[in-house]
């Protein structure tokens, strides 16, 4: 009795899943994309050849660029990419993400891939968080990087609308 009462909800499933079947699209960060937004925060950040890391992710916090500086410490590479899926994750910038799991949802913090440091920025379509850039590296620590950041995502804000 219980294998024909489960071959029926498989059954209405399928019908179900088939009558509401659809094609899903949605914005996301491309290579050309990214690799604008890096060039811009280079051209904003880079000077004296500092050590700069910048890490573009997509919507699924995929890396789709980077850039380290011949100069770069090795965890540069590491920070920039947290800081830009922290953005991502969580439609913010790194440092506000940071300021709010001090006191509310401290078990964020626990997630692997996030980091509590500035540096991060969310690439936005409107309210819709697609990507995330992440600085690590410039001279002047975490706002520069930020700054750094918004510079990349304004040079593409005629394509994030």
């Amino acid at each position: 009795m219980s294998a024909r009462i489960v071959v029926g909800i498989a059954a209405a499933l399928a019908v179900s899943s088939a009558t509401h079947a659809q094609i899903i699209s949605h914005r996301d960060v491309g290579s050309h994309m990214a690799t604008a937004m890096v060039a811009a925060a280079v051209a904003k950040c880079e000077q004296g050849g500092n050590g700069l890391t910048i890490a573009v992710v997509d919507r699924q916090g995929q890396l789709r660029a980077l850039l380290v500086a011949d100069t770069a410490a090795p965890h540069h590479v590491e920070l920039a990419e947290r800081k830009a899926y922290t953005a991502r994750t969580f439609g913010r910038t790194s440092i506000e993400w940071a300021q709010r799991t001090e006191t509310q949802t401290q078990g964020q913090r626990s997630l692997s891939k996030v980091i509590p440091l500035q540096g991060g920025v969310p690439i936005k379509v409107g309210e819709e968080t697609i990507g995330g850039v992440g600085l690590s590296g410039a001279p002047n620590g975490g706002p520069q990087e930020e700054a750094c950041g918004k510079a990349g995502i304004a040079k593409v804000a005629d394509q994030l609308k």
